[in-house]
């Protein structure tokens, strides 16, 4: 077992949260239409999974991620 003290938090946090979901969505819908065979719309989810790890570190820079002033831990 670790030590609370040296768990990093395994990416639980808003930051973390948000950019999985959008980056999540874009494959999802990148899948879609790779399916009809829609290629632009492709790269464009693409786009959408870039812009969701962008939005993740903007997010943690911003003070949501783990170790971030705006974050509160919540008890398991």
């Amino acid at each position: 077992m670790s030590n609370p003290i040296d768990d990093p938090g395994h990416g639980h946090s808003p930051a973390a949260w948000t950019a999985v979901i959008i980056m999540l969505l874009g494959v999802s819908i990148g899948t879609l239409f790779f399916f009809l065979e829609m290629p632009m719309l492709v790269w464009a989810s693409v786009g959408l999974v870039l812009i969701g790890a962008l939005v993740g570190w903007g997010m943690a820079k911003a003070g949501y991620g783990v170790k971030g002033p705006k974050y509160s831990p919540k008890a398991h």
